[in-house]
This record gives structure tokens, C-alpha cells and sequence, in this order.
């Protein structure tokens, strides 16, 4: 196969979301040359399906002290405080210079309309299109880049970091309509790729949600953090036939409460917070709930609420719902937990440095440490916007020389693919994470796990230039290292579960996992002081 001269930038954006976004925005700011590839459209990342809002202390109750609180709180002792600091500082200068950029939020008379989500104490979350949020950010930061001189390639999924001399020095790009691979040498890189949800059976993340900025990272033995640490969203639509959409966390903010199938309220029992408890106490709350009451799902109940305030503050899911002939104000929605975000990913400083010098991390795909053991919602959305800002800002300070420019030997040598069996693979990937390494997990299912998934990636092999088996291979290897560190990590904290080990362990437990990816396995490093 041959392949075109390799392209040239300053710095190479892997992903369209929030992060990937800001940061390229940063850069070119800054004079830099920028590149975004992204592996869909544009417009196609976790950002968009943002629906409840984005926290910041703005409202005149709030503070960043309170703030502050809250996250830490909810990241159940594993938060770094600095980072979480940096974020909630941070935030009130970037929200600020999105609405300068055109973002429209939602207005309460003459200021805006702050609601409030599970575990914060203050309403603070903004919120726009009433729940369509991400898609406003969204719309802002693109026609942002679209008046700049960012190039953006889009289906371009990320294949390998190319590493030099020990630095990053671009990466090789996979051109999905050609089958191809392209070659981009640049100064640094910013994986800002988001989230690993479509690893498991049941998600609200869209089909590209593979982790696949992850996996490169992870192939190339950057130091990773805090993979067990999967949020299972409480509240996904349960319908046959429908896909596992989102039900905003503010409608519990706004008075919907959770019933089982008796149609009795169970949260009050399971926590002091009751219907408003952190996101992996409502998941396990529900999970046993079911259990209890051999049901197949509980119930998201909406009634007692204004219709017309229902329709009016939740336009988006009331119309997907209806396009699946349910009433949300009428009926009760059917729910079930399904996987959401992961709090960790690839190491980094505040300033999206990874351990690999010229590769910058942010957003989902990226560990600072903000989140913990189980993020505060709608904290992503910031995260994004504040650490994407200054990991752009800091490849720019670093300058770090631009590689020479030549022509480059392929990855690897490309083999066939029976398309028929990888989608059989893939979908075996994710039912077996979603049984092995889901809500609760057992040392004993872990263990099948990863000898299951290892397997699986022995079936598809190496070296091919097929989208879809490159996205199940990376499944498979980021599976692996997520039920690496949940078997690792005994002790039950935020979004990790253990059935064997229920208890918090704060003796032994009270740091981050770290790890890379080291012959033959997995190799788990010392604890930062």
C-alpha cells in the first residue's frame, strides 16, 4: 500500500468535542497551525448529547469554595484538590468568554436560570435550548473555529502516536472513506477523543464512544489513571426499540422521582440525599431494586410536575420520548443505569501534560485528577472547556521543535478483515464488559473477563486498516486495562463496585491507580506522593 507524503502541522486535535475544540482554538490563537482530525462529523462527540447543563459559580448563592466542596465530595476522597481548584476557578472566565462568543443560555427573568443536579448544594448549573445544552456549546465553539484558520479533517479516526527519540511527533490517522492510512508529523498532539461507553452493552454514548485516543495512548506506554472508575448514568430510557437516551440528571433536580415497579418511592432508604444521591448510589439503588423486586427496570416519574413547565424544560426529551409513544408527562419513564463517562484516562498535569513529552491530554480521554473516584454532575462540560484551553495554551509554551518532514513506513502491514465477524466480536466485547466490569464486580468475573477479552483480541489480530476492527481491538485492549485496575483495586469507592470487597478502604486505597502497558501486560506504578 502506498501513502502520500505525511501532512505538516503545529499541533494535531484528535477529536471535535468541547476539549478538542477550545484547545485547537488556543493554539491558533496563539499563531500555531492547527489541524482537527475527528472520526465522524464535526459536529459528532459526547458535547453534543450534553444535556443537563455545565456547573459554575456564577449565580449570586454561589462560590467557588462551595464549589469546590461538592466536587470533592462527590469524587469520594480520590480528588486532587489542586486540579479541582484550577477547574472551578477557571470556570467562571471560560463560560464568560463563551457567552462573548455568541453561547445563549437560558434566562429566569433578567438573569439566568440556574438549576441543580445530584450532590451539589447550590444551583449553579446553566443550562440552554432548555436541555440542549452540549449542542448551543457546541454550535458556539464551531462557528468559532469555522472563522479561523483551523483545518478540520473529518472521518479520520487516530491509529498511532509516532514517537521519536522519546516525544511524540505526530500520528498516524486512518482516512475511514479511503481505508487508508495518512501520516500527520507535528509538534505535539492533544488526544481529546472522550469517552469509552460503547465498551459496554448498555450506554448512552454514541456508537463512536470506543476510546480509541485511549488505546493509542495506552499502545504507546503513556502512563494511564484511574481506569475502574466508570460512571454508570441511573437514568438511561429503557424501551425496547429505543436506543439507551439520556434522561437528564435536572429532572430530578426539578422534582421527578424514581419509583419501582410497584410504583413506590425507594431512594429515601438508600440514601440521605434520597432521589438526588450521588450518581453511583442511585445506580446501585436501582440495580438492587430490581433485584428485589424481579423487575426489569425502575421508573422515572415526571407527573407531578406542570406538564407544560415538563415540555417547555425538557423539549428534547420530551419529543424523543414521544417519537417512542411515551408521554413523559402523563407516564412514568422506564429506566435503567447504563455506562455514561469514565473519570479516568491518560495521566496529566493541569495543563494537559501526559507522560509522554509532545502528547497533551483533555476532556473525558484525559485523568487530572478533578473527577476522582466519580464525577459531580455536569462538571464534564467545564472540564473540557477549562483543561482544553490550557493543554492547547501549554503545547504552545512547551514549543517543542517540529519534526523533520519525510515520507514514513506504515504502522504495520495491512490485513483482510471478515467484517461479519468483527461485528459479532464487538458486540461480544461489550456484553462481556458489561458483565464482567459493569455496576458490581467480583474478582472472579474480572478474571473471565480478561482472559475472554484477550482472546478476542487474538481472533482479530493486528494490522488492519478496517474501522471497525480497529475500534473493536481497541475495545478489547482498553477492557482489558479497565478490568486490570477494578481487579486491582480492592476496596469499593464511587464508580467502582466490589461485591468481595464492599468497604472503603481508605488505609490502603486513598491514592490513584496508575498504570501502562508493558510486555507482556499491565504494569501498575507507584502511588504520586
Amino acid at each position: 500500500m502506498k501513502t502520500r507524503p505525511p501532512l505538516l502541522y503545529d499541533l494535531l486535535v484528535l477529536g471535535s468535542g468541547i476539549a478538542g475544540l477550545r484547545g485547537a482554538l488556543a493554539a491558533a490563537d496563539a499563531g500555531w497551525n492547527v489541524l482537527i482530525a475527528t472520526k465522524d462529523l464535526i459536529r459528532e462527540s459526547n458535547t453534543g448529547y450534553a444535556q443537563g447543563g455545565i456547573a459554575v459559580a456564577l449565580s449570586a448563592e454561589d462560590s467557588v469554595e462551595a464549589h469546590v466542596a461538592d466536587t470533592l465530595a462527590a469524587g469520594d476522597g480520590l480528588c486532587d484538590e489542586g486540579a479541582v481548584r484550577v477547574l472551578v476557578e477557571d470556570g467562571p472566565e471560560r463560560v464568560s468568554e463563551l457567552m462573548a462568543w455568541g453561547a445563549q443560555f437560558d434566562r429566569d427573568g433578567g438573569g439566568f436560570h440556574f438549576t441543580r443536579e445530584a450532590a451539589h448544594s447550590r444551583n449553579r448549573i446553566l443550562h440552554a435550548g432548555g436541555d440542549s445544552t452540549g449542542r448551543e456549546l457546541e454550535r458556539t465553539l464551531m462557528a468559532r473555529v469555522g472563522a479561523s484558520s483551523i483545518r478540520v479533517l473529518p472521518y479520520h479516526m487516530c491509529l498511532r502516536l509516532l514517537v521519536e527519540e522519546g516525544r511524540a511527533a505526530g500520528a498516524w490517522l486512518l482516512n475511514d472513506v479511503r481505508a487508508e492510512p495518512v501520516a500527520v508529523v507535528a509538534r505535539a498532539v492533544l488526544v481529546a477523543t472522550g469517552g469509552v461507553g460503547r465498551l459496554f452493552q448498555e450506554s448512552t454514548n454514541p456508537p463512536i464512544a470506543t476510546g480509541d485516543g485511549m488505546a493509542m495512548a495506552l499502545e504507546a506506554g503513556v502512563v494511564m489513571a484511574d481506569l475502574e472508575f466508570v460512571q454508570f448514568h441511573p437514568t438511561a430510557l429503557f424501551l425496547k426499540g429505543a436506543p439507551r437516551f439520556l434522561l437528564s440528571e435536572s429532572m430530578r433536580g426539578e422534582g421527578a422521582v424514581l419509583k419501582n415497579a410497584a410504583g413506590e418511592r425507594f431512594m429515601a432508604r438508600c440514601h440521605p440525599l434520597g432521589d438526588l444521591a450521588p450518581r453511583d448510589v442511585v445506580s446501585r439503588s436501582i440495580v438492587r431494586e430490581i433485584k428485589a423486586t424481579h423487575a426489569a427496570c425502575v421508573y422515572l416519574d415526571l407527573t407531578g410536575l406542570d406538564a407544560a413547565f415538563v415540555r417547555a424544560r425538557f423539549p428534547m426529551i420530551f419529543a424523543t420520548c414521544l417519537q417512542y409513544g411515551l408521554d413523559i408527562t402523563a407516564e412514568p419513564i422506564p429506566v435503567h443505569p447504563a455506562a455514561h463517562y469514565m473519570m479516568g484516562g491518560i495521566e496529566t498535569d493541569v495543563d494537559g501534560r501526559s507522560s509522554l513529552p509532545g502528547v497533551y491530554a483533555a476532556g473525558e480521554a484525559a485523568c487530572t485528577g478533578v473527577h476522582g473516584a466519580n464525577r459531580l454532575a455536569s462538571n464534564s462540560l467545564l472540564e473540557g472547556l477549562v483543561f482544553g484551553a490550557r493543554a492547547g495554551a501549554a503545547a504552545v509554551a512547551d514549543g517543542l521543535p517540529r519534526p523533520a518532514a519525510r515520507d514514513l513506513p506504515l504502522p504495520f502491514e495491512p490485513r483482510g478483515v471478515d467484517a461479519e465477524e468483527v461485528n459479532n466480536l464487538r458486540r461480544q466485547v461489550a456484553a462481556l464488559m458489561w458483565e464482567g466490569a459493569g455496576i458490581v464486580r467480583t474478582a472472579t468475573g474480572l478474571e473471565a473477563l480478561r482472559a475472554e477479552l484477550a482472546h478476542v483480541r487474538a481472533l482479530i489480530g493486528p494490522g488492519s486498516f478496517h474501522r471497525r476492527a480497529l475500534e473493536t481491538l481497541n475495545m478489547a485492549l482498553l477492557g482489558d486495562a479497565v478490568a486490570a485496575c477494578a481487579e486491582y483495586r480492592t476496596e469499593s469507592r464511587g464508580g467502582h463496585y466490589r461485591e468481595d470487597f464492599p468497604a472503603r478502604d481508605d488505609l490502603r486505597w486513598r491514592h490513584a491507580t496508575r498504570l501502562r502497558k508493558a510486555a507482556p501486560g499491565i504494569e501498575f506504578l507507584e502511588a504520586k506522593p
